[in-house]
């Protein structure tokens, strides 16, 4: 199997994530001593500057961590939640169907910067200054901008322009846009990490303490002030194309802090795979695991792996199953449903639902009905999903008709000598999704958008409730404490670009970056999470390097094949402890901006 760098191996700890430079630093923190908990705040932080068009200081993070001297595994939640005033009748009365996708009424409680200090404090070693200034140092000295950035300022530029300017002071310095490769600065974000600093400083020498203070600082001090006044004092244009104040307060960020439950869990190839509840699609990734162990999936893959033929079958198989998965997300998930996770994880149900899968391609939506309830799912859903020809784009957030661009996701693995465990999926803040909040450098959150205005559904637009997030981390773990954290960024899909990586790994013996580098798809059949909820009826995407024979099989089957090219789906990483007791990891090599680095 052809793979584009080694697996990593070796017995000091591993750091791997969708930038090198997070990823260097997060194995600095682990040479100077600190552990998994500590590097993964490190390297958190940094992504959230050197990755402004997919994640921000005032976006979300989702986090599930492992302490191995005692087994404990745990999420902790770092998904804000809808405004205090944030109903559905508030948006009908603004003239919405949804919630738009950019700008103030879209924001829900940035939740990252709270969980990454929660995780830090009750896990971690070091003071917050150890593991903060290196992000500081990026915002205030600068680095490579990547150029994937620089074409997203490129893209919204006008937008910036003309209706953000506190927006177009940092990401269109001078005027213009920035060139990729060119050393980039965020003077004023930096003012904001040192403040939060000093805040942390002046509470003393106690470590929680100062982690502590600098909580306050951004929930109830300095930042949460300046997030009050700016949306609700400030109209902004966003993507129902016109200006709107928002609804978020500082009451809501003082109301607000992150929490820690434990994680959603299955037992697949002899291993335990863990996610988040079904607050977040998470649980989605174990529903198809079910599935296809139903389906004898231990066969298909060794098959797929010397018949053009059998990997046709295992593509559509895999296809077909995640419509069904994803299906269930729609009618069941969301924060504080009453989701019937134990029967949809189920070998019962599993099974019950292997038996719709068939040769060829469905069509519709297909949710299941668990302990014979009823499923429901919204009108828009129920009147058939809108499909992605009628919009100016998808992605995470979708394109809208003001122009905006498509955004993504960070992702964050770590593992340490002590074989502690951390995936993290930063997002959110996006610089193209949200104005930047004057004073503070960065933008704020916009996944109120994955709400449904219309009451009755498990994901309803209610104050205080969490939207149902597409960020996904995950681990699996065995029996003798192996296992590994993984994820990857890519909205509704990464639960789906996860599902091939895991099977040729848990199944088909290929190592961590062999799985990674091995061609992928998704399917684009089930309406997407973000506005304007875009879809392809029996839409399926694929890398090239599944071969043409493969492609034009699934087509035959009936899917609606799109080539996305050779090296385009999933930017997975993984980093983890072998059954032997070395440590692993591998990054992503498309987009050439992943990497895994260790000892």
């Amino acid at each position: 199997m052809f793979t584009t760098r080694p697996e990593l191996t070796g017995t000091f700890g591993m750091v791997a994530s969708t930038h090198w430079l997070a990823s260097g630093v997060g194995m600095r923190v682990l040479e100077a001593g600190g552990n998994a908990f500590d590097a993964a705040v490190a390297a958190g932080f940094v992504v959230s500057v050197v990755e402004p068009h997919l994640c921000g200081p005032g976006g979300d993070a989702p986090i599930i961590g492992h302490r191995a001297s005692d087994g404990h595994t745990f999420v902790v939640c770092g998904q804000g939640v809808a405004p205090a005033r944030a109903t559905v009748a508030a948006y009908r009365d603004l003239g919405l169907d949804l919630v738009p996708g950019t700008g103030h009424l879209a924001a829900v409680v940035p939740g990252a910067f709270g969980a990454w200090l929660d995780l830090l404090a009750r896990y971690g070693t070091m003071r917050l200054q150890d593991v903060l200034a290196p992000a500081a140092a990026y915002a205030r000295d600068g680095f490579p901008l990547l150029p994937s950035a620089a074409r997203t300022i490129e893209t919204v530029r006008d937008m910036l322009a003309t209706h953000w300017p506190t927006s177009a002071q940092v990401w269109l310095p001078g005027g213009a846009v920035p060139a990729g490769g060119s050393r980039f600065t965020n003077p004023a974000l930096a003012a904001t990490f040192e403040r939060l600093l000093a805040e942390a400083r002046a509470a003393g020498a106690d470590r929680d303490a100062q982690i502590e203070a600098a909580r306050r600082a951004f929930y109830e001090g300095f930042v949460a002030e300046a997030v009050d006044a700016f949306v609700g004092g400030t109209p902004v244009v966003d993507s129902s194309g016109r200006a709107h104040t928002g609804f978020l307060t500082a009451d809501d960020l003082a109301s607000w802090r992150a929490t820690e439950e434990p994680t959603t869990r299955l037992r697949f190839a002899g291993r335990t795979v863990h996610k988040t509840a079904a607050w977040g699609q998470g649980p989605v990734l174990l529903q198809q695991l079910a599935v296809l162990d139903a389906l004898g999936v231990d066969a298909l893959v060794p098959a797929a792996a010397a018949s053009p033929d059998a990997l046709t079958e295992l593509v559509h198989t895999v296809v077909e199953v995640a419509k069904l998965a994803f299906a269930d997300r729609e009618a069941w998930y969301g924060d504080a449903a009453d989701v019937p996770l134990e029967t949809l994880l189920s070998s019962a149900y599993a099974a019950e639902r292997a038996r719709l899968v068939g040769p060829d391609a469905a069509d519709g939506l297909r949710p299941g009905s668990p302990d014979g309830r009823t499923p429901t799912l919204p009108a828009l859903l129920r009147r058939a999903a809108r499909p992605v020809d009628d919009v100016a784009g998808v992605g995470e957030p979708t394109g809208s008709t003001i122009g905006l661009s498509p955004g993504d996701t960070c992702h964050v693995d770590v593992v340490d000598r002590w074989g502690n465990r951390v995936s993290a999926t930063p997002s959110g803040g996006w610089l193209q999704s949200s104005p930047v909040v004057p004073g503070l450098g960065f933008p704020l959150p916009t996944r109120a958008q994955m709400f449904w205005l219309e009451d009755g559904l498990p994901d309803s637009l209610v104050p205080g409730r969490r939207p149902r997030t597409t960020l996904s981390p995950a681990l699996v773990l065995d029996d003798d404490g192996a296992g590994f954290a993984f994820g990857t960024p890519g909205g509704d899909q990464q639960d789906q670009w996860t599902v091939p990586f895991l099977l040729r790994h848990l199944l088909g013996g290929l190592d961590l970056q062999a799985a990674i580098d091995a061609p992928s798809w998704h399917s684009s059949h089930v309406p997407e999470s973000f506005y304007p909820r875009a879809h392809v009826p029996r839409g399926l995407v694929a890398e090239s390097r599944l071969g043409d024979a493969v492609l034009a099989g699934l087509a035959a089957r009936g899917h609606a094949v799109q080539d996305a090219g050779p090296w385009s789906l999933g930017r997975i990483s993984a980093a983890g402890v072998r059954s032997d007791g070395f440590l692993v990891a591998a990054a992503n090599p498309r987009g050439m901006q992943g990497y895994a680095v260790g000892r």
